[in-house]
C-alpha cells in the first residue's frame, strides 16, 4: 500500500513561487529479517526526473523494497510536477533543488543514500556536495546533470531556438507523454548557475553506483562516463545495461537497482 501523501510549505522566493511540495515517506522497519541489529541502515531518498512524478515505476519499486529491507524511504514531487503546487513552465533547476533540500532537511532523518534518476541525478549530486555529512552513497540512473546546457541546448532545432528568442518558451514533443511540454529560456539560462560537471570533483563519503543503458536515446553513454569520472568516492561503479533505455524500469532493471542499493549498504 502506498504511503499517504503529505505536504511541506516551500516559502523561498523563486520562479516557481511559494507553494506546497508533496511527498510520501515511510519510516524504517528494523524488525524485518535480514536487517542488522547493530546499525540501522541509511534511509533512501528518491529524486525523480524532469517532468516526471513520484509515483513512477522506480519509486513504486523502492516503496516496496525499502520496507522489506528495514530502510526508511522518501520520495517527492518538485513544484510544478505531480501533486505539488506550481506551474511546470515557471520552474527552474534552482527551484527544484530547493525542493529537494527542503525534503532532505525536513523529512529525511540521519544518513541517506540518494537515488537520482535522470535530472534527479543532478539533484542527488548537489545534495552530496551540500549535505556531505549525511549522504553516504549515491545511485545515479541514466544521470543527466547539467543536461539543460550540455545536452538540451545543443540539440535544439532552429525553430525551437527561434521560439525561445521570440517568446521565451518552446513546446517540446515528448516520447514519454501525449502532450508537448514547455521549455523556457529562463530554465536554460538559470540552470547554468548550478552546473556541476565543470567544477571541482564531487567527493562522496561512500560508494556510488551508476546505471546506464546502451539504448538510452536521451542521455549519451559518454555523459554517464563523464559523471563517473567526476566523482571521488570509496568506489564508483558504472554498470552498463545492455539494451537498457532511458527509464530503466523493466523488472530486470528494478532488480538491478535493488542490488545497487544493497551493495552500497554492504560497503558502508
Amino acid at each position: 500500500m502506498s504511503q499517504p501523501i503529505r505536504y511541506l510549505e516551500q516559502t523561498l522566493p523563486g520562479d516557481s513561487g511559494p507553494g506546497r511540495v508533496a511527498y510520501r515517506h515511510c519510516s524504517a522497519n528494523t524488525s524485518m529479517s535480514g536487517v542488522s541489529a547493530r546499525a540501522e541502515p541509511p534511509g533512501i531518498l528518491f529524486c525523480g526526473g524532469f517532468h516526471s512524478n513520484m509515483d513512477g515505476g522506480k519509486a513504486e519499486f523502492l516503496s516496496r523494497f525499502c520496507p522489506d529491507h528495514g530502510m526508511a524511504f522518501t520520495r517527492f514531487d518538485y513544484r510544478g510536477h505531480g501533486l505539488s503546487d506550481g506551474d511546470f513552465a515557471n520552474g527552474t533547476i534552482g527551484d527544484w533543488y530547493e525542493d529537494a533540500k527542503l525534503v532532505f532537511d525536513r523529512v529525511c532523518e540521519g544518513s541517506q543514500i540518494v537515488v537520482g534518476s535522470s535530472m534527479g541525478a543532478w539533484m542527488a549530486m548537489m545534495l552530496a556536495r551540500d549535505r556531505a555529512a549525511r549522504v553516504k552513497g549515491l545511485v545515479l540512473i541514466a544521470p543527466a546533470p547539467d543536461f539543460t546546457q550540455t545536452l538540451m541546448l545543443p540539440a535544439l532545432p532552429p525553430e525551437a531556438r527561434a521560439a525561445l528568442d521570440r517568446d521565451g518558451v518552446w513546446y517540446r514533443p515528448s516520447e514519454f507523454d501525449d502532450d508537448a511540454y514547455p521549455i523556457t529560456r529562463r530554465l536554460i539560462e538559470e540552470s547554468a548557475t548550478h552546473a556541476i560537471l565543470d567544477g571541482p570533483k564531487l567527493s562522496v563519503a561512500g560508494p556510488v553506483r551508476i546505471l546506464h543503458g546502451t539504448a538510452d536515446e536521451v542521455v549519451p553513454m559518454a555523459h554517464a562516463e563523464r559523471v563517473a569520472a567526476h566523482i571521488d568516492a570509496s568506489s564508483v561503479d558504472l554498470e552498463i545495461v545492455d539494451g537498457g533505455d532511458h527509464r530503466l524500469s523493466t523488472d530486470a532493471d528494478l532488480a538491478r537497482l535493488g542490488r545497487a542499493i544493497a551493495e552500497i549498504v554492504q560497503g558502508l
